[in-house]
């Protein structure tokens, strides 16, 4: 078989998947390529015109979110971080890092019936507090932790 042709059949087979889910309703159009992003909440610059933007007038904390991260990040390039919800029914986690340009770093839908629990990296201007924000039914909470950054590490 022709090289291009299998490229041609592959390509034309995977959209005609889409095309099919979508006609038979499995899918709403769109729902395949990309989701709909907040672009305000993602251009603030401070934690409470970030919870505005995210739909909230204000958290409250709770020991029920844990943050997991260093203390001390030798690299602010690259910040492993785990939040983890023990709020029922939690429905978004946000991550805010109060001393970057834009406060917003993430925020992840938690679809119902799965844990709620994120692990990413994000980057760090300075060292700064780090807000894990969960929405649950509709009401906002938080979780802070703050994170050192050092320059150059132990090598540097």
């Amino acid at each position: 078989m022709d090289i291009r042709r299998r490229g041609i059949l592959k390509a034309g087979g995977g959209t005609g998947v889409l095309a099919l889910a979508t006609a038979a309703g499995l899918l709403r159009p769109g729902a395949a390529f990309a989701q709909q992003w907040n672009k305000a909440a993602f251009e603030t610059k401070s934690v409470a015109d970030t919870l505005k933007a995210l739909g909230g007038s204000g958290s409250t904390e709770s020991a029920q979110i844990q943050i997991t991260a260093p203390d001390i990040a030798e690299n602010g390039a690259v910040v492993p971080l785990t939040i983890e919800s023990g709020i029922a029914r939690t429905q978004t986690i946000a991550i805010l890092i109060e001393k970057n340009p834009n406060t917003l770093s993430a925020n992840f839908e938690i679809p119902e019936g799965t844990d709620p629990f994120v692990t990413t990296r994000v980057k760090m201007a300075e060292t700064s507090n780090i807000y894990a924000v969960v929405r649950a039914d509709g009401k906002y909470f938080h979780a802070v932790k703050e994170i050192k950054v050092t320059l150059g590490g132990c090598g540097g």
